[in-house]
């Protein structure tokens, strides 16, 4: 069978990624294209669109680029006309891809989404179109199966994907240990994160001079764009494409906030979650967003475990007072390494996600 595949960001071009594994598993014969990133590339899919390409943050920031926007969308319904997949599979990038759906509807594609946009943070008047245009919806949080309910749609929770990910790379990876020194800085994946969030994170980092700090670069992101930052922090290390390493590492770590918070959590790193937009960007935001928290693993554990540094919050002065507290307070770090465990537990509800996704998506397209 054939499959489309939309995944506009790097945490989609991973579960991207598994999920492609494991439906050549079932489906031998599986002809994978779509957006995404070089692992989904790897794991057998011919990309029509790198994700590199599409990573705008924020509500000015999508507004400004909109010609572009506009202008992708126009390729991709060209490119899945050309195509004619038996299933367009929709990853998260939940503005673009419920655009898509509306349109892919209406030339009768079968539309699955894997990983729910986030209606239960912002714009529930959302759930409607995905009512009306979503043939299968695949839900990786657990809180999120009982929202659906709640507003009459069924959706299917089969765990998250990143509990196998990581369980599985510390299983290939036992050998490296955890180090007494390491701070790691994960200022984001697009380049409007890391010039809002990486300045101050390198600030703070000036009052740890005997801590080993190392910043773990996004892939997509070159190292040029890296370079004026770093001018005057010699002391501080770059990696690319080891971040996981890095956080099997890891003492304490800075965390943009998105997935990487929850991929922190997952290896049982303290942490703080760092996060500052744009001043528009953020007041609209306010008036929209309806959550106590912006950090997946305090609103999985629907209570605060790790410290949220917001805005004006965000400065090194209050980085270096909390950091100090994770590293440095032996009842804090036990207490959120033994909340972590908790988060894993409740997370790994249902066994292995990605199978767990790929066998529903399978068996939906074989009997549709």
């Amino acid at each position: 069978m054939k499959y489309y595949i939309i995944a506009g960001e790097a945490s989609g071009d991973l579960h991207g990624s598994n999920l492609i594994k494991e439906i050549k598993k079932l489906d031998a014969g599986a002809v994978i294209r779509g957006w995404g990133g070089d692992k989904m590339e790897t794991a057998g899919a011919t990309l029509a669109k790198h994700y590199r390409d599409l990573a705008f943050m924020g509500f000015a920031e999508v507004v400004k680029n909109l010609p572009a926007i506009m202008k992708n969308f126009t390729f991709c319904k060209e490119d899945i006309k050309r195509f004619q997949p038996d299933a367009v599979v929709l990853i998260n990038y939940s503005t673009f891809n419920l655009k898509m759906a509306k349109w892919t509807h209406t030339q009768e594609y079968k539309n699955i989404f894997y990983i729910s946009p986030q209606v239960w943070a912002w714009k529930e008047s959302r759930v409607n179109t995905i009512k009306k245009y979503i043939d299968k919806m695949i839900v990786i949080l657990p809180f999120e199966k009982q929202f659906f309910k709640d507003r009459d749609y069924d959706v299917e929770y089969v765990g998250h994907p990143l509990v196998d990910v990581i369980e599985s790379f510390k299983k290939e990876h036992s050998t490296i240990k955890q180090s007494s020194n390491i701070i790691a800085l994960l200022p984001g994946s697009r380049r409007q994160e890391i010039k809002s969030q990486l300045p101050v994170m390198l600030e703070a980092s000036k009052n740890f001079p005997n801590y080993n700090i190392i910043l773990a670069k996004a892939p997509s992101v070159d190292d040029a764009f890296y370079e004026p930052f770093l001018s005057g922090y010699k002391n501080v290390e770059v990696i690319a494409n080891d971040t996981y390493s890095l956080l099997m590492e890891a003492t304490a770590a800075l965390v943009t906030s998105g997935t990487a918070t929850l991929e922190t959590a997952l290896f049982g790193v303290p942490e703080i979650v760092c996060y500052k937009a744009g001043r528009v960007s953020y007041e609209i935001a306010l008036r929209l967003v309806k959550l106590k928290y912006i950090c997946l693993v305090n609103l999985i554990m629907d209570k605060e475990v790790v410290k949220e540094l917001i805005q004006d919050q965000l400065t090194p002065e209050r980085i270096t007072i909390e950091l100090k507290s994770i590293l440095f307070d032996h009842e804090i770090r036990t207490k959120l390494k033994k909340e972590f465990l908790e988060l894993k537990e409740l997370l790994s509800e249902g066994g292995n996600a990605s199978y767990n996704a790929a066998k529903i998506i399978y068996n939906f397209i074989k009997i549709k």
